[in-house]
Formats: structure tokens, sequence, C-alpha cells
């Protein structure tokens, strides 16, 4: 895998509104860069090319067969679009009849960050408590037990994301679980793989693509997160759900007349087999960047809110030292920590392009402003 240098990815930028030092670099997301070299040298390569438009393209159908490869499913059907928002709301919206909703977590991605874009369709979004993030059968079934005639909403599809807003994943266990469970309820599985590769190269995984596959009736593979200029590719592998779903493209804006900016992307990053594919390889990078990140953390003597397993670490720091730190590094305050009301959980992210440097000039800081 190519990484730029150290000197390319530290972040100058202007005064933090009210302070005078400048932020060094950004742990704020895993898209705070543009995109993997290798991507933009075959955006580049293939610019001149001609080609139709609106997905039909060669390298959509490229990128599509790459993926169902990967997946062992020939018959899944495979579209590409811009955003990990739009992929979720033209997909749910495909998956729910007028008077259906989604089940999520109470942290999920949809009913916390996308500013109701599942309502805006039409579809309520039913929440449950989740278990470090995760959906349980326990939880859904108690929700199921509460809608039980024609007044309420009737929840049809259970939305889960894999790796979730904390950072945790599902084990290949609670993934056969949950997919058992919603056959027996009549339920359909959606997994936002916004952060697949993530959990996918985490230490704990003990699933690849194909089980995911398996266990859902549609997911997502993010690309904007794991080194891709933009785009998702939204896989449909239960066929009641693939014929016609272009109109839904269509309609919700999503059908791209230059679809194969995304699709290029795609075959760069799935072009080839598993161990040198870069979709993996840029996942791999950047949750080892974290464990590394955390494990300085913890060295320093500072908790987390949740166990690391991906590329999002949630350390408790002081409050009074998160004042020093985003004044010189770029991250988010996550909640506050009722038992300790003088400190709060910040959240780090890193990415494929994070460098050792960054790292350990962060870890380097933290010792010296340690309170």
């Amino acid at each position: 895998m190519i990484i730029p240098q150290s000197d390319h990815l530290i972040q100058i930028l202007p005064p933090k509104e009210g302070g005078s030092e400048c932020l060094l670099y950004l742990f704020l997301n895993d898209y705070s860069e543009g995109a993997h070299p290798n991507i933009l040298d075959a955006l580049s390569r293939t610019n001149l090319q001609q080609e139709r438009g609106y997905g039909t393209d060669s390298f959509a159908q490229e990128a599509e067969f790459l993926i169902k490869e990967k997946i062992n499913k020939p018959e899944a059907k495979v579209h590409f679009v811009s955003s990990g928002t739009q992929a979720n709301l033209i997909s749910l919206a495909c998956m729910l009849k007028s008077y259906e909703s989604v089940i999520a977590a109470e942290s999920g991605h949809i009913a916390v960050h996308e500013a109701g874009a599942i309502e805006a369709t039409g579809h309520k979004v039913n929440v449950v408590t989740g278990v470090s993030g995760k959906v349980t059968t326990e939880a859904v079934m108690e929700l199921l037990a509460l809608h039980t005639d024609e007044h309420m909403v009737k929840p049809r599809v259970v939305y889960i994301s894999q790796s979730t807003e904390l950072g945790t994943i599902y084990s290949k266990q609670e993934l056969q679980n949950l997919h058992e469970f919603c056959r027996e309820k009549g339920l359909y599985l959606f997994l936002d793989g916004a952060r697949l590769g993530h959990a996918l190269m985490a230490k704990e995984a003990d699933f690849n693509l194909q089980d995911i596959a398996n266990c859902c009736d549609v997911f997502t593979i993010g690309g904007t997160k794991n080194g891709a200029l933009l785009g998702e590719a939204i896989v449909i592998v239960n066929r009641n759900f693939q014929e016609n779903f272009r109109y839904h493209l269509k309609q919700r804006g999503a059908l791209l007349a230059k679809g194969r900016v995304v699709a290029i992307q795609f075959i760069e990053l799935f072009k080839k087999n598993f161990e040198s594919c870069l979709y993996f390889a840029n996942a791999q990078h950047a949750n080892f960047m974290a464990e590394k990140l955390a494990a300085g953390i913890r060295v320093c003597g500072y908790e987390f809110l949740y166990p690391l397993t991906t590329n999002q670490i949630f350390p408790i720091f002081p409050n009074k030292l998160i004042e020093i730190v985003e004044t010189h590094y770029g991250f988010y305050v996550w909640s506050k920590i009722p038992a300790m009301p003088d400190h709060s959980a910040v959240r780090l992210v890193t990415s494929w392009a994070t460098t050792g440097d960054a790292v350990e000039a962060f870890l380097q800081d933290l010792k010296t402003w340690k309170l």
C-alpha cells in the first residue's frame, strides 16, 4: 500500500476561533484526506476513455463483478452511489412499504446523524436500546410485541452497522442469530457497511465478506471512509429488491451520469486478491494506527468509554486537558461522564493515511500536557 509521506499529511489549519494555536493534525474522521494515490491515478488514467452513462459503463460492470466474486454471490446486484446517507435512505425506502418502519439501535447512524433522512422518505425509525451499539434479538422482540395492529407502524427491517457508531463489531454468531431471527419473524436485515472494511480487519473479527452476504438481504460497502474520494456500493442479495432498483436510484437523484467515477474507485479497492487488496490494506492500516494510539493513551493512564476494536477510539480525558488538546488537534468531544463530572469522552479516528509520525506527535504532546 502506498502511504504519502508524513509532511504531506500534517494539516496546517487556520487558528481555532478564540485561540492562537494552529491545529497540527485531524483525528476527526477517516475521510479528512482526499483519496488514496492509486485511486487518483486510476481516475486520471481513464479520464479520456469514453463510456456510456448512468451506471451502464464497463467500469461499473467490472466493479460489480469484483464485489460479487469477493462475496461469492453471482446472483447479487451491485449499485454505486455517492454517499452513505444516500445508500441508506434509498435501500431502506426500497425495502419498506409506506406503513412499515425500520428498527435501529439508539446510537444508529440513521437514528442520530442523518438529519431525519429516513423519516423524510416517509418511514419511521423505531429505536431500541443497543448493547455496545449493537441491536439484540431481545430488544427487537420487545419492540415487536408493542406493535400489534394497524394503529401503529409495522416494523419490517432491522438496521445494523458493521462496525457500529461506537467502533464495536458484531461477531459471526451475532450476525447469524439476527439473520435467523429476522427470517422467523418475517423481517429483513440491512447492514450499513460505511466502515465495513475496518470491521473485517479487526483482530476480533471471525467473519468475512461472504458471511456478511449470507446474513443480509441488503448491505453496503463503504468507500468514502476507506480511501476512496467518495462512493458506496449497495449490494442487493435478496432478489425481491433487485428488480427496478434503478428507478429508486433515479428518483432519489443517485443515478449518476458519470457513475464511472465511483465504479473506478471500487475497481482499485477490490481488483486484487485478499492479501494485496487495497480495500483491506487501507482498513488494516487505520486499525493498526488506532491500536498504536490507544496503547499510548493507556500508558498515560487514561481509560476508555468503549473497548478498542476498529479505528474509532473513545478515551476519557479531564475537561481541562481537552481544552488544551483541542487547540492543537482536531477531534470530537463525544459525551459527558456522569460519574466523573470533570471528565468527558472524546472520539479519535484514524484513517488509511494516518502516519506513525502523527500518532507519536499526539502521544508526546499528551504526555507533556498530562494533568
